[in-house]
């Protein structure tokens, strides 16, 4: 199966709602204070999502 675009990758799904889950969990009371830690996990997860777009874009499967 060839995909169009990276959003319809299963796995970009995933790795989206990781993200949101991270982003509710983070903004759970006990972060409070904890912003740094809090803002490195956001960040993590949103990585996630933004390297397999990127990998896609690139167009050939060597790298993927």
């Amino acid at each position: 199966m060839k995909y169009e675009r990276f959003e319809d990758l299963p796995v970009w799904e995933a790795a989206a709602d990781l993200a949101v889950k991270i982003f509710v969990w983070s903004s759970h009371q006990w972060f409070g204070g904890k912003g740094d830690l809090a803002n490195q996990l956001q960040r993590a997860a949103l990585s996630v999502s933004n390297n397999i777009a990127e990998g896609f874009e690139r167009g050939s499967t060597n790298e993927l």
